[in-house]
């Protein structure tokens, strides 16, 4: 099939995007492991770290999206051709359905020993610290705009050269210390909206409800912000 390549980079990068960053919420949050309490620069830390691994693997590919709001931004800039954004997007809520299954089985036996439920949930999803629907989607909005204008903006690189690779591990690693104490800074509609999917249906002892009422804030948020960065970018560059 025609892009083939392009759709399983997505597939297999979101995957290990998921794995890694998802890994790093249950290995500092989950009491039973022994970092328990690393706390958030680590945090800032591993998930900045995976994004630019990802980017390093499967950036000579397809670009290394992993997000569809990077996914709708690049199109709404004109970088990436319309005909491509379905199958980017499937691919990588597939991925990242891929990946958080794979931290439940690796993880199964601390989140059963688990006693906070909201932990629990926590490993798999996002969520406010203060319950305001319309500041947390502002959060996630103005999160996404600073990530995708980075990455528009890295395009006048050569996105082979260390220096753009060190501003991809800033805008992931900076954003998760400016932005992650109000929302969890999810940035990635496939990051939250799959792994709370995937929490919902797997059997994990004495879980409680997966927050759907919040569900929404994480996906329209970060296409808002993606799509607004594009417009601005258009307009500057």
């Amino acid at each position: 099939m025609e892009h083939m390549n392009l759709y399983l980079a997505e597939l297999v990068g979101t995957a290990l995007f998921m794995v890694l960053g998802l890994g790093v919420c249950a290995n500092i949050s989950l009491s039973k492991s022994g970092m328990c309490g690393a706390g958030g620069i680590v945090a800032a830390l591993g998930w900045g770290v995976s994004m630019v691994t990802v980017a390093v693997c499967f950036g000579p590919v397809s670009g290394a999206h992993c997000n569809p709001a990077v996914t709708v931004g690049f199109w709404a800039a004109g970088n990436l051709s319309g005909s491509l954004v379905p199958g980017y997007i499937i691919s990588q809520c597939i991925g990242a359905s891929v990946g958080a299954l794979i931290i439940w089985q690796l993880y199964k036996d601390h989140l059963d020993e688990e006693e906070c439920p909201g932990t629990k949930l926590g490993v798999f999803t996002t969520g406010p610290s203060i319950q305001n629907s319309w500041r947390n989607c502002l959060s996630e909005i103005m999160a996404t705009f600073c990530l995708m204008f980075v990455l528009l903006s890295l395009g006048h690189q050569n996105p082979a050269n260390g220096v753009a690779m060190f501003f991809v591990f800033c805008g992931v690693a900076g954003g998760v210390m400016s932005f992650g104490g109000l929302t969890g800074y999810a940035i990635n509609p496939a990051r939250d909206l799959m792994p709370r999917i995937i929490y919902t249906l797997v059997p994990i002892k004495n879980k409680e409800g997966s927050n759907w009422g919040y569900a929404w804030v994480p996906i329209a948020g970060p296409l808002m912000g993606a799509f607004l960065a594009a417009m601005l970018y258009k307009v500057i560059f």
